[in-house]
């Protein structure tokens, strides 16, 4: 017999834990911990390629519809270009699926696919100016340029594929920043010092023209200048944040940190006043203003920006006739339709023509308008699809426009952001430039509407800019840390004593 005392000092002491009878009248012992469930293992980051695959299809399928249509509203049969032109797209663009998925697998699913939209709308408008007898000269074959675009996707394609191969990381170019400034420049100076024969055409020296072979260098030195721009505003950024005199509501910069702004104005000028180029000179200095704006948060930089493009535009407007007449013809295209104003005046008639849901493929008249292949097919695309589907174009390139700014948030470097800030700035600024001029919103510059136009400069371009973009996408979306396939678990490493010294 125990006492209450006994009894509690009894459960106090350690021993073997209480036995319990079961329904046989058995002792067992009693459990205090539960079995553990299994670890959770997180499932792996979708890398959505498979979407990436899917609207590529859908873009495949509405370029062969649109194809289909021009043929039917043009009365023609079933052509053999068909064919090849759905095959071929098809085979390219699932070539640039299968270059994202081997070497950028965590790229944005959407770029892509729009872009190639864009191309296959572009090459159906240019295959619908094909049959056009107004743009087609003598003894060319329908198609023509629509083939040779073809071909320029495809080293477009091939250029894309390079890019992703090599740039492994895209922080390895801001090693190389000065290199791409100086090649940038060089390219960009081309032109300039070489005679009007092989450079000059339509009033503007930025071509090099060579026998059955031209380029417009200036297409790709806004890729090396924006990586070129991109590595100084990041080593140099304490140079333009440093803060001067407060006026105004905002913080001045010293004047001597106004080197840099100053430099890329007399480059713009310089553009302007030796290869009569507005709308080079324009995209390469805004685009400088929208990362100096990025890079530092200062308002007082774009004043100070736009102030002297004002000034330099008001120079180039009294000392060059070329600037003047553009601008003539901006504030009234109608005093000469015939002569200077006649490529603006057919531009406008094509939009009114094309109303709100426009005239179909292939209903219209698109081949009045001159160069409308090239700087004007914008023009065809509001006369042909109207209203409604201009709409529907610009909201294509809005999507890559707003996805490659996400991209620029997410990443975490601070010369990925200001590279994807300027891609997209650039794409921004130059879409802005050809759309303004075509529908008399701002002086026609001359650039060309990305990805779609004919060309083959313009679409390399474009084509590498879309690759640097996929690329920065891929580090910022990738997973933070990954495993290696020989790596030990941190369990089975060794424990290593270390002396305090």
């Amino acid at each position: 017999m125990t006492t209450p005392g006994q009894e509690k000092g009894r459960e106090d002491t350690p021993g073997p834990a209480p036995q319990r009878a079961d329904a046989s009248g058995r002792g067992q012992r009693r459990e205090d911990t539960q079995p553990q469930s299994p670890v959770a293992v997180a499932p792996p980051l979708p890398n959505r390629r498979n979407s990436e695959l899917v609207l590529l299809g859908f873009a495949a399928v509405i370029t062969t519809v649109a194809l289909l249509i021009v043929e039917a509203n043009q009365e023609s049969g079933l052509r053999l270009d068909l064919i090849q032109f759905t095959l071929g797209f098809v085979v390219l663009f699932g070539g640039a699926h299968l270059a994202v998925r081997r070497y950028a697998p965590y790229a944005d699913p959407l770029l892509l696919p729009v872009v190639a939209l864009l191309n296959g709308l572009g090459l159906v408008l240019i295959y619908r100016l094909d049959l056009s007898a107004h743009t087609r000269p003598a003894g060319i074959l329908p198609g023509g340029n629509a083939n040779q675009q073809m071909l320029w996707t495809l080293l477009g394609i091939l250029v894309f594929t390079a890019v992703l191969m090599f740039v492994h990381d895209h922080r390895m170019l801001a090693r190389y920043g000065y290199i791409c400034g100086l090649a940038g420049l060089v390219l960009l100076a081309i032109p300039a010092v070489l005679p009007d024969s092989v450079a000059e055409q339509y009033g503007a020296k930025i071509w090099i023209r060579l026998p059955g072979f031209s380029i417009q260098p200036a297409e790709f030195s806004k890729i090396l200048l924006l990586i070129f721009f991109a590595s100084v505003l990041v080593t140099k950024r304490s140079l333009f944040t440093s803060a001067g005199k407060h006026m105004f509501g905002m913080d001045l910069p010293r004047p001597r940190d106004l080197a840099p702004l100053l430099v890329a104005w007399i480059g713009s000028i310089g553009v302007m006043v030796f290869e009569k180029d507005l709308g080079a000179s324009l995209l390469l200095y805004a685009t400088f203003l929208v990362l100096l704006y990025v890079a530092t948060e200062k308002l007082s930089w774009v004043i100070i920006g736009l102030s002297l493009f004002c000034v330099g535009s008001l120079l180039a407007y009294q000392l060059f006739d070329n600037v003047r007449v553009r601008v003539q013809n901006w504030l009234d295209p109608f005093a000469d339709p015939d002569g200077a104003g006649y490529q603006m005046v057919q531009s406008l008639f094509s939009f009114a023509t094309g109303g709100i849901f426009g005239t179909g493929l292939g209903n219209g008249q698109p081949g009045t308008v001159p160069d409308a292949s090239t700087d004007f097919i914008i023009a065809a695309v509001g006369e042909e699809l109207g209203l409604v589907g201009l709409a529907a174009v610009l909201m294509l390139y809005t999507i890559v426009i707003i996805r490659g700014l996400r991209t620029a948030i997410a990443v975490r470097d601070s010369f990925g952001k200001l590279l994807a800030a300027g891609l997209s700035a650039a794409l921004a600024l130059q879409l802005f430039i050809v759309v303004g001029g075509v529908t008399k919103l701002i002086p026609q510059t001359g650039l060309t509407t990305p990805w779609m136009s004919y060309g083959g400069s313009s679409l390399l371009s474009n084509y590498v800019l879309l690759a640097l973009l996929l690329r920065v996408s891929h580090v910022a979306r990738r997973p933070l840390s990954t495993r290696g396939p020989n790596q030990a678990p941190i369990a089975a490493a060794n424990t290593e004593v270390i002396e305090k010294q």
